[in-house]
């Protein structure tokens, strides 16, 4: 499965499928209503295919929910529904239900095996109508779903899901196991003494991003003035986050190149946020994770994760002896056993090197062989 992403070209005919994705809101706020109401009245959940059909009764009363195919209500119910049972089974580790949406931030619906027809070049049938979009790559594949998603600034994109890619096998074959820390000051810290550091992109444009929400914040509300402002200000965080995800996909890269196994330990996310809040979010050690997984799979390398409660920096590479206590403004300590110096970073990425290649099962490094000869 890949998932390939194009821009709609700007055209007046645009506003058939805004006001698509609108109705795709209404229709999604409404599910979550009778929802709520049902669980009040009987105290369960509702079942997804009663309220499919439920829906489509009600659909064929109202014509503007028909601008709406009846795949993507059916698309809408099933992701409500998703959402209620991941809700039901993780619901002490924090997560929430599905809450209602303002319709104007809705995102997008999605269409599967119909609505939707390409024409062949960079022309697609939505509906009744044809839209032209970037073709930036071709679309090869049998496409399994087309997903019309609106962004902040109002701007629409095609996400196309397509199977049956025959891609050639990128071979890289180093040998070499690697383990890296995360770090506030440092991004990575590397097993093999090399460091990486992060551009910090939201910090770099932080005076840009406090004069852009001030202009907005004193804007008349509902004048066009804010709302000027408002896509200002929108235009500047999109900058950062492309910016970061491009330096982001240029590290995969290089990291996958220069080694065939890659350690690192898992992270408390949630926690760390709590505890350094813009700092971890500028940093984004989990979107950067995504996308090293997807390069490494790509590539066929390993990713290994070891378990969050290893106490890899108050471990002494050298000799194994483990620190009671060490506080978090302490960059070095001397182990009491072995008598060697040990920076926290440094001392982190090698044990978690060591860890990570001991943990590798034997499956996990014939399936690599494997792939490598292939």
């Amino acid at each position: 499965m890949k998932t390939l992403k194009f821009k709609l070209y700007q055209h007046k005919r645009n506003r058939f499928l805004k006001r698509s994705i609108n109705a795709a809101g209404v229709i999604y706020n409404r599910c979550i209503a009778i929802h709520k109401r049902y669980y009040r009245m009987f105290g369960k959940h509702l079942n997804c295919a009663r309220l499919q059909a439920h829906i489509a009764k009600v659909r064929k009363r109202n014509p503007f929910w028909q601008l709406v195919g009846s795949q993507a209500v059916q698309d809408i119910c099933q992701r409500i529904d998703k959402a209620y049972q991941l809700f039901f089974k993780h619901n002490k580790k924090g997560v929430r239900p599905p809450n209602f949406q303002k319709v104007r931030k809705y995102k997008s619906f999605t269409l599967k095996q119909a609505g939707y027809k390409f024409l062949g070049g960079n022309r697609v049938k939505i509906g009744s109508r044809v839209y032209q979009f970037c073709q930036s790559r071709e679309i090869e594949g049998t496409v399994k779903t087309l997903t019309i998603k609106r962004t902040p600034l109002g701007e629409l994109f095609l996400v196309v899901v397509v199977d049956n890619i025959n891609q050639p096998v990128i071979k890289f074959e180093t040998s070499i196991i690697a383990g890296f820390d995360f770090g506030l000051k440092t991004f990575l810290t590397s097993s093999d003494g090399s460091k990486i550091e992060s551009p910090e992109f939201f910090r770099q444009s932080l005076n840009a991003i406090k004069l852009a929400n001030s202009q907005h914040s004193k804007k008349s509300k509902g004048s066009s003035n804010r709302e000027r402002a408002r896509k200002h200000l929108i235009r500047k965080h999109e900058d950062i986050c492309n910016r970061r995800s491009d330096w982001f996909w240029k590290l995969a890269h290089e990291l996958t190149d220069r080694f065939d196994v890659l350690c690192f330990e898992t992270l408390n996310l949630k926690g760390m946020h709590r505890l350094w809040g813009r700092k971890i979010s500028d940093l984004a050690f989990g979107e950067f994770l995504q996308i090293l997984e997807w390069v490494a799979k790509k590539k066929i390398k390993l990713v290994v994760f070891i378990d969050q409660w290893y106490t890899s920096s108050k471990t002494c590479n050298h000799c194994g002896y483990i620190l009671k206590e060490l506080d978090l403004s302490a960059r070095e300590w001397r182990c009491p056993s072995c008598q060697s110096v040990n920076g926290r970073d440094d001392n982190a990425a090698k044990n978690i090197c060591a860890v990570g290649a001991s943990t590798v099962g034997l499956d996990d490094v014939r399936r690599y062989e494997t792939a490598i000869v292939v």
